[in-house]
């Protein structure tokens, strides 16, 4: 895992992108200048070492006309140099992927397991040939403007290389969804390389084109598979074998972080088995919702080293620095959970397994029994009106309400529809371009002939997943120089979980009903028989007692929200003369919040 950046055209100073490149990959940097045909081409790289420790692994690393500079991992790597014409000097996946390069062409992106964004200067057809893997775990920023060209790693570090103008537009549609489409960003001309797309810059006429090597709809459209047994015994292998491949291509050790549910759960218990005294870590929460008793059973029961973080920090020391991270307004709460385990968990080792998308594959969210509801309660929808405000998250009739706002849009508005079924924080009227292709996106999604289900697992991946999750996680492991690998985000998984019956992930009101049915075999009772729990933090707690005072102060006298509300509007939420949901009015003061924090450190730049 690394951090790697680049410009051409553009005037850098080295030295602080090498810092702010630092946390991404403490163990060694390089650097290339050179004069290309289309201007002064700059390729930074910074190196966290795991595989091939040796330095001649370096990169920027050259063979022949090309140069690459690489960002993750390639699981899969040394079987795919098996008859390849290629005199391999290390053991490093960048060499094969420069061998794949030179034997295949784009093609070579077909046949790779893992997380990636890399960068191949091609010296002989003038062209820089870069690509994000399939469902956009490792993230790729750019800018581009006239001849000009920089990305990054970071949006921070691209910050570092060049001035970006704010996009109010983006960021109204953030302000409202709690996310940028498409894993976008708040600034002018600068975006991020689509998941599972390569690009090639030509630097002759400075065109920058894109092409899709991975489409997950195309795996939705499959005819599904209806064999439980068959779906089971694949489920089963594939894991095991997703797993095996993210312990072995490793040269330093690997250990997982470890909930009370089933995801984790099963990595821990399969990779357990190949890593006697696999080091493991949970998150407990003072006075608040807390799973660390499940991770013990587990932890008990395949004799893991296992370690339970609790969270007391003073978040009003570490708040600024944790979302100021992500370059962007960050609106996920759970990210500082992940912060401290990261923080934790390095202090041991370098690479860790996560359960990250196994929701969105398998369908692990209460809402997906809802959305199948749907035709059968939408005709409810107008008592919601009538409907006291909740104040509790995780109850019954928290759940009931939820529905009954979801209901109000199902027919009648899918992308508003989606909102409320996910993030659900501001209602507010915007007018938005992104916000009219989001909704444009939506709509083609819901009247395309995929299962209701499918329709909102692809949803999911696409937004969700793509635009929060991910980089929640990527942002809070490498703030520590630590590696996350997620096992059912294999190359096998997503092109296998699509093809699954829907009744094997959705059973009556049974969420992950097949990856229940597997963790029989591994997991005690009281986990798999557990009901859907996500990753909460007490955020209610923090807006009203730990961070008021610094979100009091922030929003009575802000300086990017009152573009997008009136001052007695952002008051009004403060002090709740408009009786929000408690759950509700925390959400939308924390996005305001998070939205003036980012602010703060960008005009710092």
């Amino acid at each position: 895992m690394c951090g790697i950046a680049g410009s051409l055209n553009i005037s850098t100073n080295r030295e602080k992108i090498e810092s702010m490149l630092y946390h991404r990959g403490p163990n060694d940097k390089g650097f290339l200048e050179e004069m290309s045909l289309g201007g002064i081409l700059n390729l930074f790289h910074s190196r966290l070492s795991i595989q091939d420790l040796s330095t001649s692994a370096s990169q920027p690393m050259h063979y022949k006309h090309l140069s690459i500079i690489f960002n993750g991992e390639i699981y899969n790597h040394l079987h795919l140099r098996e008859g390849l014409k290629f005199d391999f000097k290390t053991h490093s996946d960048t060499e094969t992927i420069l061998a794949l390069y030179d034997n295949y062409g784009s093609e070579f992106l077909n046949m790779l397991d893992g997380m990636f964004a890399f960068v191949i200067y091609d010296r002989l057809s003038h062209t820089l040939f870069m690509a994000r893997d399939r469902m956009g775990k490792k993230p790729f920023f750019f800018y581009k403007e006239n001849d000009k060209f920089a990305f990054a790693s970071e949006l921070n570090t691209l910050l570092s290389i060049t001035k970006l103008e704010l996009e109010l537009d983006n960021i109204a549609f953030f302000l409202k969804s709690g996310f940028f489409y498409h894993d976008g960003t708040p600034y002018k001309h600068t975006h991020s390389i689509p998941n599972g797309y390569y690009g090639i810059y030509d630097l002759k006429s400075h065109v920058l084109e894109f092409h899709q090597y991975f489409d997950l709809a195309r795996y939705y459209e499959i005819d599904k598979i209806n064999d439980e047994n068959e779906v089971l015994e694949n489920c089963e292998s594939i894991l095991k074998e997703s797993i095996k491949n993210r312990l072995v291509s490793s040269d330093i050790e690997v250990g997982a972080f470890l909930s009370g549910g089933i995801d984790s759960s099963l990595i821990v218990a399969i990779a357990s088995n190949l890593n006697p005294n696999l080091k493991t870590f949970t998150i407990s929460f003072e006075d608040s919702y807390d799973e660390s008793h499940l991770a013990q059973l587990t932890a008990n029961k395949y004799n893991t080293d296992h370690k339970t973080i609790k969270i007391s920090t003073n978040l009003k020391d570490d708040i600024e620095t944790i979302l100021q991270n992500y370059g962007r307004p960050f609106f996920d709460s759970s990210a500082i959970p992940s912060y401290y385990v990261a923080k934790e968990a390095k202090k041991h080792l370098s690479v860790i397994l996560t359960g990250d998308g196994a929701d969105e594959l398998f369908g692990g969210y209460r809402r997906y029994v809802g959305h199948l509801l749907m035709p059968k309660v939408s005709y409810l929808a107008p008592i919601s009106k009538f409907l006291p405000k909740p104040s509790k998250k995780a109850s019954f009739y928290t759940y009931f309400y939820r529905l009954m706002e979801m209901a109000k849009y199902y027919y009648k508005n899918p992308s508003k529809y989606y909102l409320k079924s996910t993030t659900d924080i501001f209602d507010m009227n915007l007018s938005s371009n992104m916000l009219e292709k989001f909704s444009n996106e939506v709509e083609d999604i819901f009247n395309s002939n995929l299962t209701p289900l499918s329709k909102m697992l692809l949803l999911d991946s696409k937004n969700i997943l793509l635009s929060d999750l991910l980089p929640k996680m990527d942002i809070a492991t490498m703030a520590h120089s630590l590696e996350a690998r997620s096992p059912f985000l294999s190359k096998m998984f997503v092109e296998f979980a699509p093809r699954i019956n829907d009744d094997f992930k959705i059973r009556g009101r049974e969420t992950k009903y097949i990856l229940r049915i597997l963790a029989q075999k591994y997991l005690p009772k009281e986990i798999f028989n557990a009901p859907k729990r996500g990753f909460e933090v007490p955020l209610k707690k923090w807006v009203n007692k730990d961070l008021k005072d610094n979100i009091l102060d922030s929003l009575t006298n802000p300086k990017i929200s009152n573009n997008f509300l009136s001052q007695g509007e952002i008051l009004s939420l403060c002090n709740n003369t408009q009786n929000y949901g408690e759950e509700k009015r925390a959400k939308m003061l924390w996005n305001l919040y998070a939205l003036e924090v980012w602010y703060k450190g960008y005009i710092s730049q």
